[in-house]
């Protein structure tokens, strides 16, 4: 005998589906958009109702290629939107390189509607782009911060997994597609269907707007001490105008011969070289997801001396930041 499944009951005032349009952007993730399309899935599955509808929209109208190497076909090209539309980009990697002219334009013209948009990852970068989040919270992939704050200073970026900024939503990537779309059910219908959701994923940390993408320091490093996991915290905030390892040892209340031992024991290098690491971390960043000049780059990430600046990066990645930049694809200019 085949097992019924439970049916959550929803009272909803919907005279009809909410439509979800996924704007699929070459090499996007694949991660972040089936979290998000399964989770409206089971949410139909589970009231016993449909819900939310869908389509899957792309330049050519064709087919798409994610990230991991799969293809998926189309149901149209770029066209028209309603205002009572989601449209939800999907991004992945080299967003630049990803957000054409025909996408901007129509992102533009579309946006005007007033239907709601949002960028799923990196997506948040072509939203940007194109002038939709001008003035709003916002999010994105941390390992897309760096470059997108460089650029579009007109934007509110925050660090959380999610942003809901009136008819503006962004996520970081990953599962933060679920706790997106559980907010959005639960907003729209109630708590219980959006809990019921999250039980069919095994998903059992659901997430808000103000929890942070990253791990913390602790975490990340391996490592549980408060003084240390302060000091790295400092330095990550401190990127553009270092801070000399002796003020940084005195404002945990440590002498600097303390702070070196700590950094020896725990992560087999001195502050000094780790400060240096995630300042070419940034540096890399930089050069290989903007346009930003070497030498401007060299200066967002403390280096007064653009020579001193390409002496330590070819060091530590064995080539010049000029050849990093030059290895990568002309970029989009708008």
């Amino acid at each position: 005998m085949s097992q019924q499944r439970p049916t959550v009951r929803v009272d909803s005032t919907q005279d009809k589906p909410r439509r979800f349009i996924f704007v699929l952007l070459p090499d996007f993730s694949l991660l972040s958009f089936s979290s998000a399309i399964e989770a409206l899935r089971i949410a139909n599955r589970m009231s016993n109702k449909t819900l939310y509808e869908w389509e899957l929209m792309g330049e050519g109208g064709e087919s798409v290629t994610c990230s991991a190497g799969t293809q998926f076909a189309l149901n149209r090209d770029l066209g028209e939107v309603t205002r009572d539309d989601t449209v939800l980009l999907c991004g992945g990697v080299d967003i630049q390189a990803a957000t054409s002219k025909k996408l901007i334009s129509w992102l533009r013209r579309e946006a005007r509607k007033g239907a709601t948009f949002g960028g799923l990852c990196t997506a948040a970068y072509s939203l940007a782009l194109a002038g939709l989040l001008d003035g709003k919270r916002a999010t994105i992939h941390w390992e897309n911060q760096d470059s997108f704050s460089e650029e579009f200073d007109e934007v509110d970026l925050t660090k959380s997994v999610f942003v809901v900024d009136k008819t503006r939503l962004t996520t970081a990537g990953g599962t933060s597609s679920i706790d997106l779309m559980l907010k959005l059910i639960a907003d729209e219908h109630d708590e219980e269907l959006a809990n019921s959701v999250a039980d069919q994923l095994i998903y059992s940390s659901i997430r808000t707007d103000q929890d942070t993408q990253r791990l913390s320091v602790p975490t990340r490093i391996g490592v549980r001490h408060p003084k240390l996991s302060l000091v790295i915290q400092m330095m990550e905030n401190n990127i553009e105008e270092p801070i000399s390892p002796a003020i940084l040892a005195k404002d945990v209340g440590m002498s600097t011969r303390q702070l070196e031992r700590l950094f020896r024991r725990y992560l087999n290098r001195s502050p000094k070289r780790y400060y240096m690491e995630l300042r070419l971390q940034k540096a890399r960043n930089l050069l290989m997801q903007t346009d930003m000049s070497v030498i401007n780059v060299a200066l967002a990430c403390g280096f007064a001396s653009p020579s001193h600046f390409s002496k330590c990066y070819r060091s530590h990645y064995n080539t010049t930041p000029y050849r990093e930049r030059g290895s990568q694809a002309t970029r989009l200019t708008i």
